[in-house]
């Protein structure tokens, strides 16, 4: 298998070590099995001349135009992790002359995978259009503007779709690497995630913060206020678009545009996390209690 490693300017250190330490390590052990897969080679490919990491680190690339056409072709994170800092990076020459060489290689038959915000290189090349994808949770509401053709679950932390692969954020390097791997071997694949010490997860749901992505837009914002305060009282569409300003289906747009949900669905996972949010709160309370009863009880003993 020859993969290459798409890797620009300001790369994600660690999302680059990532990839490179689990191939490597997967053709390590590649040797410890009875029926060995081939090894991989591993390629660092570039569109510039000078790569550096997004700490300052030295990347030594292969001009992407001098090399043969891959069978899976992966791209690491951008350092850049906030949506501002992101737009302006994507907009810079480089990206343009990435795409190109992702849709080159494409076009050839080549396997394509990006993750965390790797994905929106991907995702510029227009190859995404169609297809299923993830990318890194807290950026879902951007990725979804600038992307609709897209069908986009931010929950999943990895998502396989017709020849392309993409992954969630930042340590979902680990698991779009092993991804690969087991594409060709599953045996060296779990062998390899129990020498990283890599938990099977496929969801990047438990890490979602609802209220950072409810402030990604101003009417969203409205909405998840209205809906705690309703909680206790029921959902009405009707009642939540007249709180928010809005009409009822301008609200259900700018919900799916951001979280990707109905306001009634948003109104249930909100309802859920406050379940379990006083599940959790109830035994803190009884030691609370249990202390204070004892506290008293031997008080100057």
């Amino acid at each position: 298998m020859r993969l290459h490693l798409l890797v620009l300017d300001g790369v994600f250190d660690l999302g680059l070590a990532a990839l490179t330490d689990t191939l490597t390590t997967a053709n390590e052990l590649a040797g410890t099995l009875a029926q060995a897969p081939p090894p991989i080679e591993l390629t660092l490919v570039g569109v510039r001349r000078r790569v550096r990491t997004a700490q300052g680190l030295t990347v030594p690339v292969v001009p992407a135009h001098s090399v043969q056409n891959p069978d899976v072709v992966l791209v690491p994170a951008l350092g850049a992790k906030m949506p501002d800092t992101l737009a302006a990076r994507l907009a810079r020459p480089d990206v343009a002359d990435a795409v190109a060489a992702l849709q080159q290689w494409s076009n050839a038959g080549a396997l394509a995978g990006a993750a965390c915000t790797g994905t929106f290189l991907l995702a510029e090349s227009a190859l995404l259009d169609g297809q299923r994808a993830t990318t890194s949770w807290w950026l879902a509401p951007m990725f979804r503007r600038r992307y609709p053709r897209v069908a986009l679950d931010e929950s999943r932390m990895l998502v396989n779709s017709a020849g392309f692969t993409t992954a969630g954020a930042a340590l979902a390097h680990l698991d779009l690497a092993l991804g690969v791997v087991r594409s060709r071997s599953p045996a060296l694949a779990t062998l390899a995630a129990r020498y990283l010490l890599v938990e099977a997860r496929g969801s990047q749901a438990e890490f979602v913060i609802p209220d950072h992505l409810a402030h990604a837009d101003p009417v969203v914002e409205r909405f998840e206020r209205w809906a705690r305060r309703q909680l206790a009282n029921g959902f009405s569409l009707a009642e939540a678009a007249a709180a928010v300003g809005a009409s009822e289906r301008t609200l259900a747009r700018r919900l799916h545009h951001v979280l990707g949900k109905t306001p009634l669905s948003y109104f249930q996972d909100l309802r859920i996390e406050r379940a379990v949010h006083l599940e959790c709160e109830q035994p803190i309370r009884w030691a609370n209690d249990h202390v204070r009863r004892w506290t008293t009880e031997h008080r100057g003993t």
